[in-house]
């Protein structure tokens, strides 16, 4: 199969058939073998009516029902599991991102060799303040910690190589940074094309500022992740020993002072010294046992079940 179309959503039934067509059109006009995945995320109009519709219409559309809405992260995830196309291409179902994109991404992977193409809205037609500012500031910062030159990295519109969705977990609120994840997972060949963004036609956006704030809560996470993930006891160890070390010295100096240069003068707990090597050194036990914990996590987790799925179509 040459390519599958991931699309998540939630509440987006007015939308569904005329993307769906547009998407056909596109395919059956280039002569791709594809599948379309829609992932509904929780719904409660009749967005899954819509896709039970379309699946009768179309057999290449396939479909899977969320018992409640998980989050885009786990619809994405969901959706990489079961996807058989050589080339997935993720879009949001909301008629923003332009199917007519699809070919010159195919010829991206498939023909230059990227791992992954991630799209640039380099004309928007969002609110400036509500998410226009936001987004350029989070992108700036993702840029500067993750060191990809990527302008937009939370565009819905993105094309990958089957082996990298098999190869990235995409969780929490991660679905932003899928190149930096790709990029950790050892995949280095990632571009960027400029893309149309269209102007919301149906529905309401999904964005709020508790997302902005994810956003970057979530960057920290990955780079944590991507530095210290696979060894917690290189950073908390260190800070650990480090900070012991600094408040063994400071007591060992009090003790030597009391017994042999100073012995009748103020008692040690009078000194402020005294106070700042036992919280130091507290502290660094601290940072040390995370450290250590986190090791032992990392060596005995399971993997567990982050979404319930309801209802399935042609998987």
């Amino acid at each position: 199969m040459d390519i599958s179309v991931v699309i998540p959503l939630l509440n987006e039934e007015d939308s569904l058939t005329e993307l769906h067509d547009w998407i056909a059109k596109v395919m059956q006009s280039n002569r791709y073998s594809y599948e379309i995945l829609f992932i509904d995320d929780g719904s409660t109009d009749t967005s899954w009516e819509v896709i039970e519709n379309l699946s009768q219409k179309n057999p290449n559309v396939k479909g899977i029902k969320f018992q409640k809405n998980y989050g885009k992260s786990q619809a994405l995830n969901a959706g990489f599991k079961e996807v058989k196309g050589n080339v997935v291409i993720t879009m949001d179902a909301d008629l923003q991102d332009s199917p007519d994109e699809i070919p010159e991404l195919y010829h991206l992977i498939v023909k230059d060799g990227y791992d992954l193409i991630s799209g640039w809205k380099k004309k928007r037609y969002d609110s400036k303040i509500r998410k226009n500012i936001p987004s350029k500031l989070f992108n700036a910062a993702a840029r500067k910690t993750s060191g990809l030159k990527l302008h937009d990295f939370n565009c819905g519109l993105k094309a990958y190589k089957k082996d990298v969705v098999k190869a990235v977990d995409v969780n929490g609120e991660m679905h932003r940074y899928i190149p930096v994840l790709a990029k950790n997972a050892g995949f280095n060949k990632i571009g960027e094309k400029v893309v149309e963004h269209q102007a919301r036609k149906y529905g309401v956006t999904k964005f709020g500022m508790d997302r902005f704030i994810n956003g970057f809560l979530d960057l920290i996470t990955i780079w944590f992740l991507s530095k210290f993930g696979k060894r917690p006891m290189h950073l908390f160890g260190l800070l650990g020993t480090l900070m012991f070390f600094i408040g063994f010295c400071f007591a060992f100096y009090l003790g030597i002072d009391k017994l042999f240069f100073n012995p009748t003068g103020r008692l040690i707990t009078d000194r402020p010294q005294f106070y700042l090597a036992l919280v130091t050194m507290i502290i660094g036990t601290q940072f040390f046992l995370a450290g250590f914990l986190g090791e032992i996590i990392l060596r005995t987790k399971t993997d567990t079940k982050r979404y319930t799925i309801s209802n399935q179509i042609n998987l």
